[in-house]
Parts: C-alpha cells; sequence; structure tokens
C-alpha cells in the first residue's frame, strides 16, 4: 500500500469513527500536539486532548457524510456534510500531516442556502445529493 493509501484509509478510518461515536478510533488520527482552527468563530484548540474534549462534550445529535477526500503527501481535504439534530451544515476539512498524523487541521462551516432563481438558466444539480 502507498503511503498516500495508507493516509487515504486514516482519514476514512477518522470520518468512519466520528460516525459511530468511537472517540479514541476518531481522534488517533491527530498528534499529541495538534492544533485545530475554527476560523468561523476563531477558536483555537491545542493538543489531541482538547480537541477530543470539545468535541466529546458536543450535545447535538451527529451524523458525518462524506463527499471527498481528496489530496497527496502531508496535505489532504475531506468535503462533508455533517448534520446535527438533523440540520445540515456543509464543511471542508482540511489536515496537515507530519511523520503520519495530523499536526494542523482547519474546519470551515457552511450552511446550506437556497439556489437563486437567477441563475436557474445556468446550474444543474449536483449527482448524487439530492
Amino acid at each position: 500500500m502507498t503511503r498516500d493509501a495508507e493516509t487515504r484509509a486514516r482519514i476514512e478510518e477518522h470520518w468512519t469513527a466520528s460516525e459511530r461515536g468511537d472517540v479514541d478510533t476518531e481522534h488517533a488520527i491527530y498528534a499529541v500536539d495538534a492544533v485545530l482552527d475554527y476560523p468561523q468563530s476563531d477558536e483555537r484548540f491545542r493538543g489531541r486532548a482538547k480537541i477530543q474534549a470539545q468535541r466529546g462534550g458536543h450535545p447535538a445529535e451527529r451524523h458525518f457524510t462524506i463527499g471527498r477526500i481528496s489530496g497527496g503527501g502531508d496535505f489532504w481535504v475531506s468535503e462533508c456534510v455533517i448534520t446535527y439534530d438533523g440540520a445540515a451544515t456543509h464543511s471542508v476539512s482540511v489536515m496537515e500531516f507530519t511523520g503520519g498524523f495530523v499536526t494542523h487541521e482547519t474546519q470551515y462551516f457552511a450552511d446550506p442556502f437556497p439556489a437563486s432563481p437567477a441563475r436557474a438558466e445556468l446550474a444543474e444539480p449536483i449527482p448524487g445529493r439530492g
């Protein structure tokens, strides 16, 4: 298995563990001193223990649907839909690896919005999303 294939498998395992609530496996991908940034809320969580603690205290029922994982080497991007108590939020996770572990992750979140009628003649639905 190539290094990229191994990294992709670890990222897939991370998201699968997130979905099933397996917090130990979910966070095994992070270096002990990893950093997680949420730009929208201007928050930084430093260290695997703090990353895990802030996720563990989330009161909502969460579900994760992975749209696409792209990357290579030490830089990977996951496009996801995270559902909190039935409300979908689109998320992009940018993971930077060092020595096989995530050392820096930035997650961006965006709520869905209705398509503009002014673009209706130009747009088509994204396959598999409906």
